[in-house]
């Protein structure tokens, strides 16, 4: 029998435990170092968090030019060419002030004030921090800050106003990065032009002006004190509604000031004991609302990006756009009531384009609709002259002859105002009187396409259609426009370009925009011109004449009368050798007047006006003027009836010569 073999052995695996990773600790010993680790991992971690969160969320800082745009709200300062504030729409933000230009201790009244150690720190100040730090930490609540002046700058100018302590964190970092970029004296100037003072005023110069009525360099050590008590709470501290408040912080001021020997002891007591003469705030003539609109319109079609402080200097002389206003407001209210109107629109000119003055209309508060720049309305026989001017190009002359008699011009029958016809009469006589009917004839002989494209050589933009009505003025247009193309005639032939725009500047004095000087474009020939304005010096000169209530006393005036259907509008555009003008009266609403033309109130006010405007000025001669020597009605029918005999015989040759040339 075989043997077997013994069953195979497998030996048993035996786990051997290994050791842990990690023990808890089995003695005090051993608690506290690991309560060390976990503490120093914890707040690595936490720091590297708040690095990362720092650095990685840490705002650009602009560069210095930056600084001074900045969280700027958009302001406009308008100012008169003598450098006078007209107004100020939005904050003010005062001229850009540098320190060297001030007395010594008015930036140290600041320092003192707000940031003691300003010219030894580097931006943040560790001390100051550290102090700060204490005093909060036995009162249980934050009671000292710790910000300086650059850190200041930084929050209000580059971070948001969150209180954190990773937004503190960014102030310190990029308030030392300031430091490193730009000088102190230029920080203290950054900060004293952009801090704010309450009341809508940033900057020194605007609360030196706006509270004590001086600019800044002028501005004595209490005043200076006064004000840098304003920083700190600007709104609590108004010195029209808490001067009592704000001079209790000044003393203190003046103590600091002492202590760190900016001023004697003697000078500080001088200031506590100075009379405080806190100034009335500005007050602006609303009805130059009107201008400002206009001027702010402008601004903003002239500059493709707004800087966000601008002072505009505009062309307007206050004097006169005062008493202008003045003046029409008052008569409006009188004689425009009894005749049914209740708006008024006016602008005067320079003859270089200048607007010297406008009233958009009585009153701004209840409607800024400006009757100037904005109301298109009919300006009836004042357009005429266009026609009459497009009529000279053609080859007529202000002494041919047309016949003042009914006609119709394709269904539309054109008739003079209050009826009748004279017959025979010259194409000045015809202008003087405003015949309708010799107009329209014009419109037709030169064509509507003509007096169209004339009217917007001489600056008219609103949109015309070639209808035959357009020659009694039938299609609206704005004062503006219209005044404009008048200036043509004044200068002999040349366009006019109003502005109101003198020079924009930011505060910090950079010109954005002057003015050029630049030769004006003929737009119609000299000799014509001078015949257009002999014409339209009858207009207001001669006995038949419609304009006889617009004279200037010792100036020759030229223009023309213009009322439109049923009495809606009524005007009068003329001018001297000097100024170019227009008066306007009507109704929003378009409602007639009780029959008010354009030779009634209109030329009233602008003869008004203008004696305003012309007061004091020596005289000066109107190019074409003498031409328009006024002769008496019976030498004029003697000039029409010679004229149309001359025509007569001259039309009975030419039709000879033309059948002779038949044959």
């Amino acid at each position: 029998m075989a043997k077997s073999s013994p069953p195979s052995y497998t030996p048993r695996t035996v786990k051997v435990p290994r050791e842990p990773v990690f023990r808890w600790p089995t003695t005090w010993r051993g608690w506290i170092i690991l309560s060390v680790v976990a503490v120093v991992l914890i707040a690595g971690g936490y720091a590297l968090y708040q690095w990362r969160s720092l650095y990685f969320g840490m705002p650009k800082l602009p560069d210095a030019a930056e600084l001074w745009e900045v969280h700027r709200e958009p302001a406009m300062e308008f100012v008169d060419r003598d450098g006078n504030t007209l107004s100020v729409r939005g904050p003010r933000y005062g001229h850009a002030t540098d320190v060297s230009t001030l007395p010594a201790y008015v930036p140290q009244a600041f320092i003192a004030a707000e940031d003691k150690r300003f010219y030894e720190h580097d931006g943040a100040d560790d001390a100051a921090i550290a102090r700060a730090a204490l005093s909060n930490l036995r009162a249980g609540e934050t009671v000292s800050g710790a910000s300086t002046i650059t850190q200041q700058l930084i929050k209000n100018l580059v971070l948001d106003s969150r209180q954190t302590l990773k937004r503190k964190a960014q102030e310190m970092k990029l308030a030392r990065e300031l430091e490193k970029r730009i000088s102190k004296d230029e920080i203290l100037s950054l900060y004293l032009n952009r801090v704010y003072f309450g009341a809508g005023l940033y900057g020194i110069d605007a609360a030196a002006r706006n509270y004590f009525g001086k600019p800044p360099q002028d501005l004595e050590i209490h005043e200076a004190a006064l004000l840098a008590t304003l920083p700190k709470a600007p709104s609590k501290l108004n010195l029209r509604e808490n001067l009592a408040g704000a001079l209790d912080r000044q003393r203190y001021v003046l103590s600091e000031m002492v202590d760190l020997g900016f001023i004697t002891k003697a000078q500080s007591e001088a200031a506590r004991t100075a009379d405080i003469k806190i100034i009335d705030p500005p007050v602006y003539d609303p009805q130059l609302g009107y201008v400002l609109d206009a001027s702010a319109e402008r601004v903003r079609a002239m500059l493709p990006r707004l800087p966000g402080d601008l002072v505009v200097t505009i062309s307007i002389d206050p004097k006169m756009q005062t008493g202008i206003e003045k003046l029409l407001i008052e008569r409006m209210a009188k004689d425009g009531q009894a005749q049914g109107a209740t708006q008024v629109g006016a602008l005067v000119l320079a003859k270089d384009g200048r607007v010297v003055a406008m009233v958009g209309g009585t009153d701004y508060a209840a409607s800024e609709f400006n009757r100037v720049t904005q109301a298109k309305r009919q300006p009836g026989s004042s357009f005429k002259p266009f026609v009459y001017a497009a009529a000279l190009e053609d080859g007529f002359s202000p002494y041919d002859v047309m016949i003042d008699a009914p006609i119709t011009i394709e269904k539309w029958k054109p008739e003079n105002y209050g009826g009748g016809y004279l017959g025979p009469m010259t194409l000045s006589e015809a202008l003087t009187r405003s015949t309708n009917t010799v107009a329209a004839q014009l419109g037709q002989e030169t064509s509507e396409e003509r007096i169209i494209a004339l009217a917007k050589r001489f600056g008219m933009t609103s949109p015309m259609e070639p209808f035959p009505s357009l020659a009694l003025g039938s299609q609206e247009v704005t004062m503006w426009e219209l005044v404009r193309a008048f200036g043509a005639f004044q200068s002999g032939g040349l366009r006019m370009d109003p502005y109101l725009i003198d020079k924009i500047e930011d505060s910090r004095g950079m010109v954005l925009y002057q003015r050029p000087e630049y030769e004006r474009e003929r737009v119609y020939p000299y000799d014509l011109a001078e015949d257009m304005n002999a014409m339209m010096t009858r207009v207001v000169n001669a006995p038949i004449g419609t304009g006889g209530r617009a004279k200037v006393k010792n100036w020759t005036v030229a223009g023309k009368t213009g009322t439109s259907q049923d009495s809606r509008d009524a005007w009068f555009v003329g001018f001297t050798a000097a100024y170019v003008g227009a008066v306007w009266v009507g109704n929003d609403d378009d409602s007639a007047m009780k029959r008010v033309t354009g030779g009634g109130l209109p030329a009233d006010l602008w003869s008004d006006m203008m004696e305003l405007v012309h007061a004091g000025k020596p005289s000066e001669s109107l190019i074409g003027a003498e031409g328009g020597v006024v002769i008496s009605e019976t030498a004029e029918q003697r000039i029409t009836f010679y004229r149309g005999l001359s025509q007569a015989f001259s039309v009975a040759a030419a039709n000879r010569a033309a059948g002779r040339t038949s044959q």
